[in-house]
């Protein structure tokens, strides 16, 4: 699906950008696994900490203190920010909790907040997915690559 998906991008000159948390890099990885994908893929910033949130992507201080990292709102300004440094036509954030521990009654483990900006459209949701920390981080990131090739479809259309 990467391969069909990076390809379609390449064909219709779409460049792609992404903030990745709790998937380490995993989006970044498997596009750039496609041969050619350098000439749509501008680049990841593997923001894990808060601080580093802060500084590559400048989500506020204020923004982690009152919703935490794992909250639409910093997933928001995640989308800001790799737009600020990159700006791609397609940007993608994620942050969560992928285990196997840090889950709150509010936040559960498997809790993942992924959102997309599509030339300034953005759509952010909140998913719950269930498995180990490698199934969560893998599901999350198949996830974000749905909703982008879902949109970028049917506005071909």
């Amino acid at each position: 699906m990467m391969e069909e998906f990076v390809k379609f991008l390449i064909q219709n000159k779409i460049t792609i950008s992404t903030a990745e948390s709790c998937t380490g890099g995993i989006i970044a990885k498997q596009i750039t696994d496609v041969p050619g994908a350098s000439s749509v893929f501008l680049g990841s910033v593997v923001s894990y900490s808060d601080e580093m949130k802060i500084k590559m992507l400048n989500v506020k201080k204020e923004t982690l203190q009152e919703f935490g990292s794992v909250s639409e709102s910093t997933v928001r300004e995640m989308l800001e920010g790799i737009d600020k440094i990159t700006a791609s036509d397609i940007g993608i954030a994620i942050s969560g909790i992928a285990g196997p521990g840090g889950g709150t009654e509010e936040k559960p483990v498997g809790t993942v907040f992924i959102g997309i900006n599509i030339k300034g459209n953005i759509n952010i949701r909140r998913m719950i997915f269930s498995g180990n920390r490698n199934a969560i981080r893998e599901k999350s990131a198949a996830y974000a690559i749905n909703m982008v090739d879902d949109y970028i479809r049917k506005s071909a259309k």
